[in-house]
Parts: C-alpha cells; structure tokens; sequence
C-alpha cells in the first residue's frame, strides 16, 4: 500500500528489508506519519496522532529513555499508554493510542496498537526518534576519507583498520551488543558530544568553515564503511522545524565543512559501524535543551 494512501490507523511493516542494524525513527508532524529506518533502509510506515493546538509536540532529536510495556499516564487520569516509549521526563512518549486522523493529543505520538507493540520490539534504549515539521526523504551520499578530521584519508586507514578487528572478533567469540552510538554536533556551540546508548562518552569542540552561513539541520546514518573506494557512506535525512526552510546546502557540501579535535576523533573512529547516527543542529546544546542521558534539540518549548 502507497504511503500517501494509508487510513487513520493503518500502517505498513516489512522488517524484512533490513532484518538487522541500528534504528532512527521519524515522525513528521504535517504529515501524521512515524517512519522507521533500520540499517539506512525504511522498514515501517505509520499513521500516527501527534500533538492538538495547545499541547503541541516538540519538535528535534531525541533519543528513547525509557520503555514500558503497560504503562499509564500519571498526569492524565491513569489513561492506559500501552507500549510506551518515553522521549523527555516532561511526557511525551510514543504509545498507542485513539487516531482519528489529525493531532489530537496532549504531546504524545499516538500509534496503531499492533504497530505500537511491533515497533516495541526492535526500539531500544537510546535508539533516535527525530521529530519535525518536515523532513526529506533519506538518500545516500559518499563521504571521501574520514568525516571531521584533517587528513581524511589518513585517518580513513584508521577506520579500516578498526573495522578489520571487530569483524576479526566477531569471528572468533559471541559478538558483544554494540551501543546505539550518536554523534551531535552544535554550529552554534561549536561543540561535538559522543553518546553510547543516550550516555555522553566524549565532548569536544568542532569548527567548521564559513562560519556565517548556517549548517542547517541534518541526520546522518552510517550505511556502510568502502574500503575500497576508502568511503563513508551515508543515509540522509534533512529536517525542518517550522515552515521556513533553511538555506539549502548538499549534505555531502555540509559534511566536508566540519572539522573536530583529534580526542573527540579517536571516540568517533572505534564507532564508525553501520547504524551510528551524526546528528547536526543550528541550535545551541544547552542545558535548556538536553536532560539526563538523552539528547535533545527543542526548537519549541517542551509542550507536553
């Protein structure tokens, strides 16, 4: 079933383009959709129910914070939010709910029951769900040599290298669970922060050139390492907070513009797997916009 096509309360589910490899969820707001990528691929497509006017849902980058399977509302009369996956402390969550066709709850991202509990099964602690105004349709791009640092190709070698020992250990004893890792980066801070499953590993300063025109928001999803080609390659995600588009710059253009200290760089090489997700922002990463052990970007006041 088309996309476009889909009727309050149906979905579309076919986890087996990508049976393995990290997740980012996407919720876009005029469009009352939440789709789910895994390993760079959509997987599922959803309608969805998101904030009425007065408790609207905030838009940015979050990351999960909690789940809970038969969880209840303690704000809203002990209202039933089943398959609960919580965004901010504040709220707001992604659980089944009512979807009459338009943004009719409190915050909230409302889904269909069996795709809440479907969705439930694959979401993890720390997994991204970006929420937005408008957000483009992921496409790949190939990124020369190792993102950030100055001598890209040299520090490519260093990539591979790492690649090399963990598909060797692999091999040789029971893969360990690798950690939703996440790069976020703040033109307007000028800093880069490494998370591993919402927990801040390392943080930074970053630089980049042109400093007078703006980055603009972007959600890189490492697909795969071209050892070959001695490439990154990236799936895409352009988003947008309110009806102004920002200035539009190549994703590859943007990433060739940044450039981060060689202690943040060494975090980023030992994660550069499939399923890290570089995240980048205008916005500033204050305490206003980030709580514990989650990431978050608020263009709008926590509403929920």
């Amino acid at each position: 079933m088309a996309v476009d096509s889909l009727q309050p309360g149906q979905f579309s589910w076919h986890p087996e383009k990508a049976p393995a490899g990290h997740l980012v969820i996407v919720v876009s707001l005029p469009d009352q959709r939440l789709y789910a990528y895994r390993h760079g691929v959509r997987i599922a497509v959803s309608t969805c129910s998101t904030g009425k006017a007065g408790h609207g849902t905030p838009t940015g980058v979050f990351s999960i914070l909690q789940k809970d399977k038969h969880h209840r509302s303690s704000t809203y009369n002990n209202a039933p939010m089943p398959n609960m996956n919580r965004l901010t402390w504040a709220g707001v969550a992604l659980h089944a709910g009512e979807l009459p066709g338009y943004p009719a709850s409190h915050g909230c991202v409302r889904l269909p029951l069996e795709f809440s509990e479907k969705l439930f099964g694959i979401t993890e602690i720390g997994t991204p769900v970006i929420i937005a105004s408008a957000a483009t349709y992921p496409r790949m791009v190939g990124h020369p040599g190792m993102i950030l640092a100055k001598n890209k190709q040299k520090k490519f070698n260093a990539v591979a290298q790492t690649m090399k020992q963990q598909k060797k250990g692999s091999q040789q004893r029971k893969p360990s669970k690798t950690p939703n890792s996440a790069i976020l980066i703040s033109s307007t801070d000028q800093t880069i922060i490494v998370m591993d499953d919402g927990v801040i590993v390392s943080k930074g300063v970053m630089s980049f050139t042109e400093p007078d025109r703006p980055l603009g928001n972007h959600v890189f999803i490492l697909s795969s390492v071209d050892l070959a080609s001695k490439e990154l390659r990236w799936r895409t995600i352009g988003y947008y907070n309110d009806s102004r588009r920002e200035i539009e710059l190549t994703e590859l253009a943007t990433l060739q513009r940044l450039q981060a200290d060689e202690t943040v760089l060494d975090e980023i090489r030992s994660r550069m797997h499939p399923g890290t997700v570089l995240v980048i922002v205008d916005e500033p990463l204050t305490a206003d916009t980030r709580s514990t052990k989650d990431f978050i970007v608020m263009t709008n006041g926590d509403d929920a």
